[in-house]
């Protein structure tokens, strides 16, 4: 049974089709998929999907290149949807300074990351993390600038400390995943790792701890060899299993079994049905 934990099924991508993409995904093995929101529209079409569909759950929040929509009106309708019984984390959230370049702006991600750290606490729901340097640089300023508002918060968790969330499509290196593993946070991993060149991230899968690994598609973005340049969609969370296994010369089915553990023990499904 594999699980995707990070997948865009509300986009445009999927509007003609979502039944059988759904379909799709269980017949490969995914039997629970995650939503993530990106602004208070998409947040709550996450949580349509989930209330539609048994083995989806959501996500609520702003996406870093979404904060020129963030008011203190839409954030209150953030916390209220953020106690669904089926949104099982709060994200995706954190910083972007690939897209988004200007200092005013950056600032304002890293000011409206608080309130979203505030409410995974007050709900206790753990958070999915987006970080994305300037340049993709393996580690830089948002890199800092992140555990440098990560680190404070963890510090004073109680209930979240020993499950905070995870890093969305790690891309750092293994200082960084470390840094973040340290506070207990999972590391997910996308399709990226099956690219041919992409030697570097699977250098690093392969010194990452099983026990801290989540499966991600990133639906419709980042999909896997073979089917590279085409949409994604959650059925092919195996093909970042079968690669994931390769690399730590298992068998699918551990992989499998073990990410799916992982994230029943992140986002505690059986509290939010």
């Amino acid at each position: 049974m594999l699980t995707d934990t990070h997948c865009h099924l509300y986009l445009e991508q999927f509007a003609g089709d979502i039944d059988d993409v759904i379909r799709r995904a269980t017949e490969a093995g995914v039997k629970k998929m995650l939503v993530p929101g990106m602004d208070l529209e998409t947040s709550r079409q996450a949580v349509q999907l989930a209330e539609t569909y048994p083995g989806i759950f959501a996500a609520v929040g702003y996406h870093p290149t979404d904060m020129q929509k963030f008011s203190a009106e839409d954030f209150d309708k953030i916390c209220r949807l953020a106690e669904h019984p089926k949104v099982a984390a709060i994200g995706e959230i954190g910083l972007d300074y690939y897209w988004v370049k200007e200092n005013e702006k950056q600032m304002q991600q890293r000011k409206n990351l608080l309130p979203h750290f505030e409410l995974a606490n007050t709900v206790n729901k753990p958070i999915i993390l987006h970080l994305r340097e300037e340049n993709d640089a393996e580690a830089g300023d948002a890199t800092n600038d992140l555990f440098d508002i990560l680190e404070p918060w963890h510090e004073k968790l109680s209930a979240l400390k020993s499950h905070p969330g995870v890093f969305h499509s790690f891309n750092g290196n293994l200082e960084s995943a470390k840094r973040a593993m340290n506070m207990n946070f999972f590391i997910g991993i996308t399709g990226p790792v099956t690219y041919k060149k992409n030697d570097s991230q699977r250098d690093l899968v392969r010194q990452l701890p099983l026990d801290r690994i989540l499966l991600e598609t990133d639906s419709p973005f980042q999909t896997p060899v073979p089917f590279r340049g085409k949409r994604n969609e959650p059925a092919n969370a195996a093909l970042v299993a079968d690669k994931i296994a390769e690399v730590h010369q298992m068998t699918r089915e551990t992989i499998a079994e073990t990410t799916t553990k992982n994230a029943d023990r992140l986002f505690r499904w059986e509290s939010h049905t």
